[in-house]
């Protein structure tokens, strides 16, 4: 049996996860914190949750799971408080979070030999933004950085990458639109080596007419990479649209099918009432997801931490229950 408490937040508040899922908080999810609040549990608690978590973009099937799980325990525990059954999802969300987290692999940076960084995402996921702000956290911990601008096949990718380089003031290799890819790369590990830069930072093309030309155009990027630097690609990031819901998921397994994934990043969390994506990636994915994007600043962008993300969901400061 749980201890009965008053549902509150376990966690320590983070302000960058609080105002990327602000628009989720006062939304579905407050809707499903006050279904709790009642005297008793009964069926069409069950019922209204799973609907709940569903418009929350949770996914079908995690939905499902999540409250199965919930009355299973609620079962074992002979749970009748409908505020420990709360408490009770709450730690069951955390937990289905944690399975995407716990395989993430510690990345060890060494100055002035190049971490090199491949970003992987569709066009308009904000991939060019989350490298951006990729960018700038490498920034913080002192790290010298470098951009590669490898989606040749978009002008507007190459000039949006060189904005964001001067915002930042980070230098960017870039080459002319229709470039070959692997020509950029080549320069970019070049000069990263010279400079002896910390962390390159590589864009790569969100759309090719086939899954057999991204599986070699990447590969042939790895290769490049691997010649002169042993073991780099050190970390793949996948970046997934949190606004376009379970179509985002569908397009980010395609990209798991034909790229070695080491960390996702879910872009635009503040842009959706909907931000219970990260449930479906995590149980569906199984990657681990390392970043959420709050925003459209290279500032905005949080570290993911499943206690925290679930708790900013329930809870904001000023917004208890």
């Amino acid at each position: 049996m749980i201890l009965r408490r008053m549902f509150k937040r376990q966690s320590e508040p983070d302000a960058q996860m609080e105002q990327g899922l602000a628009k989720t908080r006062r939304g579905v999810f407050r809707e499903i914190t006050r279904l709790f609040d009642r005297s008793e549990l009964d069926d069409e608690l069950f019922e209204d949750l799973e609907m709940l978590l569903i418009q929350a973009d949770v996914g079908w099937d995690v939905s499902q799971q999540l409250v199965a799980e919930l009355q299973e325990r609620i079962r074992q525990d002979s749970i009748t408080n409908p505020s420990d059954a709360r408490e009770v999802l709450r730690l069951e969300m955390i937990k289905l979070l944690e399975l995407a987290t716990r395989n993430r692999t510690v990345k060890i940076l060494q100055r002035g030999v190049p971490f090199v960084i491949l970003v992987a995402g569709v066009n308009g996921t904000g991939k060019t933004t989350s490298i951006a702000k990729l960018a700038h956290y490498h920034q913080n911990f002192g790290r010298t950085v470098l951009l590669a601008a490898g989606d040749t096949f978009r002008a507007a990718a190459i000039d949006q990458l060189k904005i964001w380089g001067e915002r930042t003031n980070v230098p960017v290799i870039a080459h002319e639109q229709g470039a070959d890819p692997g020509a950029v790369v080549f320069d970019a590990v070049t000069a990263a080596r010279q400079r002896s830069v910390d962390v390159l930072i590589i864009d790569t093309a969100g759309r090719l007419q086939t899954k057999h030309n991204l599986m070699s155009e990447l590969q042939k990027l790895r290769r490049i990479i691997e010649k002169q630097i042993p073991n780099a690609p050190q970390e793949v990031v996948l970046v997934i649209d949190a606004t376009t819901g379970q179509n985002g998921l569908v397009q980010a397994n395609e990209f798991t099918k034909v790229i070695d994934v080491t960390d996702i990043m879910i872009s635009k969390l503040d842009g959706t009432a909907k931000g219970g994506i990260a449930f479906s990636v995590a149980k569906e994915i199984g990657t681990p997801i390392a970043y959420i994007g709050t925003g459209e600043r290279a500032t905005d962008m949080a570290e993911f931490n499943p206690e925290t993300y679930v708790d900013s969901l329930f809870f904001g400061e000023g917004e208890g229950f």
